[in-house]
């Protein structure tokens, strides 16, 4: 069976996957007789964690044989509710998941003292190591850590007790990482992280992630598409910006940490911006790159939250422009000042998300309708499908990982319905 790697979360779970499954293999795992799954969990809402142990339940009821090891950041929150599971054989921590010798604490390497449960402090954490990759199974886009942890206390936010105070990993390394995908024959890279825009702060000089894009831009002439995962638009630099407005290989594609529309729901999360921050932003980067394209998380009943300050998150999506939504009904994680808080009754909380929901799709559907007729460049994902430059599904033929131009001729509610422009790839 060798070692199975099962995932959850975050892109950066997905980078942090290869790496740990090429260190549980230098461990020897994959000797194993059974074999040995390990479970990357993520710890974001409670549902996550939910299906994390229902799938390590149904891991356990279909692999008897196999060695269960739980990681992640739910492993690294909540260690005790997985160490208390009898289907797990070791849970480890966020920090030490990352390598080969976090692995051999199984009772079969020979370890005496042997603790079910190995999860120490993420805080004592202080730097994150560059994990070259060569690839990332599955994916026609390859993902590049740069950054780890976040410094914030955002009120209803788990993550920092799962990763730690913010880290960056040099622009040298990333560089570094970045051509050797490229090498291997990737044509985009999403650079990825807790907190993206809060790279460097940490590195002599303390540089912002804007110098970072133009580092990889300028000395990766090779690399086709360059993309950012999920930024916090409050913290964006003005080289960013300069790079958004200038370098047609950043895709005109952001997703933003938005979260809500409320001033005062804002100041009860604990963000660093205001409902008029957002707008003002989107609109400056729609000015610099009218081709732009926001993407936005969002969260339906927080505690407190009110008709009206709901409205004021429901407005965003058409103030904004928000193409690309992600909505998120309020979920109380234990240890988060806003599981103290009055919260809002469930009903409630799932009705204001369905209605973010509906609002995303019709802004959606407007985005679909105004692409017909215009052409593009999509990055071929599987067999029959891939993404445009502005991250929106698109019909098109190819062979995964292959860049071809297109021809938009309609839609169909989901994707885009195209054409070949040009033959073959681009």
């Amino acid at each position: 069976m060798g070692v199975e790697i099962v995932t959850f979360g975050c892109r950066l779970n997905a980078y942090e996957s290869e790496v740990m499954k090429r260190e549980a293999e230098a461990a020897g795992l994959g000797t194993l007789e059974g074999g040995a799954i390990v479970v990357n969990t993520c710890a974001v809402t409670a549902e996550a964690v939910r299906q994390a142990r229902q799938t390590i339940r149904k891991a356990r009821r279909e692999n008897p044989d196999a060695r269960i090891i739980v990681t992640g950041c739910a492993a690294q929150t909540e260690a005790e509710t997985f160490g208390a599971m009898g289907e797990v054989d070791l849970v480890i921590g966020n920090d030490d998941k990352l390598k080969a010798q976090s692995y051999r604490a199984l009772p079969e390497f020979g370890i005496n003292d042997f603790e079910k449960v190995r999860v120490n402090d993420i805080f004592e954490v202080r730097e994150t190591a560059s994990h070259m990759v060569d690839a990332i199974e599955g994916r026609a886009r390859a993902f590049v850590q740069v950054q780890n942890g976040c410094d914030h206390r955002c009120t209803f936010c788990i993550i920092p007790y799962g990763r730690g105070h913010s880290r960056s990993v040099p622009a040298g390394s990333v560089v570094e990482q970045v051509r050797r995908l490229v090498g291997n024959g990737y044509r985009e890279v999403v650079l990825t992280g807790v907190d993206l825009t809060s790279w460097g702060a940490d590195l002599p000089g303390s540089p912002k992630l804007g110098r970072l894009v133009a580092t990889i831009l300028a000395q990766v002439p090779d690399l086709d598409r360059l993309r950012l995962s999920s930024i916090d638009s409050i913290e964006a630099d003005d080289a960013l910006l300069e790079a958004i407005a200038t370098q047609p290989r950043l895709m005109p594609h952001l997703h933003l940490s938005l979260q809500a529309g409320d001033d005062m729901i804002l100041k009860r999360m604990k963000r660093r911006h205001l409902r008029d921050d957002s707008i003002r932003f989107c609109e400056e980067i729609r000015r610099l790159r009218p081709d732009i394209v926001f993407g936005a998380d969002l969260i339906a009943g927080f505690p407190t939250e009110t008709d009206a300050m709901f409205e004021n998150t429901l407005n965003l999506v058409a103030d904004c422009g928000i193409t690309h939504l992600h909505v998120f009904p309020f979920s109380a994680r234990k240890g988060t000042p806003a599981a103290r808080m009055p919260q809002v009754d469930k009903t409630i909380r799932k009705a204001r998300a369905a209605r973010l929901r509906e609002a995303g799709d019709r802004a959606y559907a407007a985005h679909l309708q105004a692409r017909s007729g215009a052409t593009a460049r999509v990055l071929v994902e599987k067999p029959g499908i891939g993404r445009t430059e502005d991250f929106t599904l698109a019909a098109a033929e190819g062979a995964p990982g292959d860049i071809v131009s297109v021809a938009i001729t309609g839609h169909d509610g989901e994707k885009l319905l195209t054409r070949p422009a040009l033959a073959g790839a681009a």
